[in-house]
């Protein structure tokens, strides 16, 4: 029992991690479905600098690469108002496509120093607390939430809707990076291409899951990594196919969302801000 508590919490840090930075940006307003692409690059950065200069600085490569893209998307996104699902999407294909390509080198090259996965699933805990706090206890948590859900209001008490919502990618964007970190310095030390297998399109149903709130991703986050490791753990032992048990929390996923229909998004979630209109 107590092992299957510990693997479900380390399954689902890497969920939990991205989950917590999509839902960042979501309740500004910004849909973000580059979340997949984004922990694949994450990932390989993280990977190719511990390679050279060592785990930490691996692990603060694979946080900084998750912010500028975070950054590159809100220029589509905020600055250049085009259509959120379309560019996260775009990010989602260009980032599985660069990682796989840029990553040949790196292939069946294993890590020497692997980082600790107690850590990272540590952190991913704490920064659900702070960012539970962020929204509900700060300051900058109410421009952020005003943002998301009446950003013409927000503008008119003097709020700067661009500039929080740029925020609000570039920190959602760190978290990600950090959940591609996990992937290739602690849980599997190593690189491979496809190595995210989907996490990040579970930690965006996640967040409509939780109902943008961090402290229900936390539960929802270590449920699938529950179902995860009873996928392996269970492969062998009982006459169903494999691709059955690899097929389980994604069918999980879709089953939950049809019937999540009381969750309530920001209203301003996916919708462009023009000051002049």
């Amino acid at each position: 029992m107590e092992e299957a508590l510990l693997r479900a919490v380390l399954f689902g840090t890497p969920i939990l991690l991205a989950s917590l930075g999509a839902l960042l940006s979501e309740r500004a307003g910004v849909v973000n479905l580059g979340v997949e692409g984004m922990m694949a690059l994450s990932a390989l950065a993280a990977f190719a600098v511990a390679q050279e200069a060592g785990p930490a600085l691996g692990a603060l490569a694979g946080v900084g690469v998750g912010v500028f893209l975070g950054l590159f998307l809100g220029v589509f996104t905020v600055s250049l108002r085009a259509n959120q699902f379309v560019a996260g999407l775009a990010l989602a294909a260009l980032g599985l496509g660069a990682s796989g390509l840029l990553g040949k080198r790196y292939e069946g090259v294993p890590l020497a120093h692997p980082l600790p996965e107690e850590g990272f699933a540590l952190l991913a805990l704490g920064l659900a607390l702070a960012l539970h706090y962020l929204l509900l206890g700060s300051r900058f948590g109410l421009y952020l939430r005003s943002v998301g859900e009446n950003p013409k209001a927000a503008d008119l008490f003097g709020v700067s809707v661009d500039g929080v919502r740029y925020l609000a990618l570039a920190l959602g964007g760190g978290m990600i990076g950090l959940a591609g970190a996990y992937l290739s310095l602690a849980y599997r030390p190593s690189w491979t291409d496809g190595m995210t297998s989907g996490l990040g399109w579970v930690a965006i149903a996640l967040v409509i899951l939780a109902g943008w709130q961090p402290l229900r991703a936390v539960l929802g986050a270590y449920f699938f990594g529950l179902l995860f490791f009873l996928q392996f753990r269970l492969q062998g032992s009982v006459p169903i196919p494999s691709e059955a048990f690899a097929a389980m929390p994604y069918l999980l996923v879709i089953l939950v969302l049809a019937l999540s229909g009381r969750a309530r998004a920001p209203k301003a979630l996916g919708q462009p801000f023009d000051r002049g209109r």
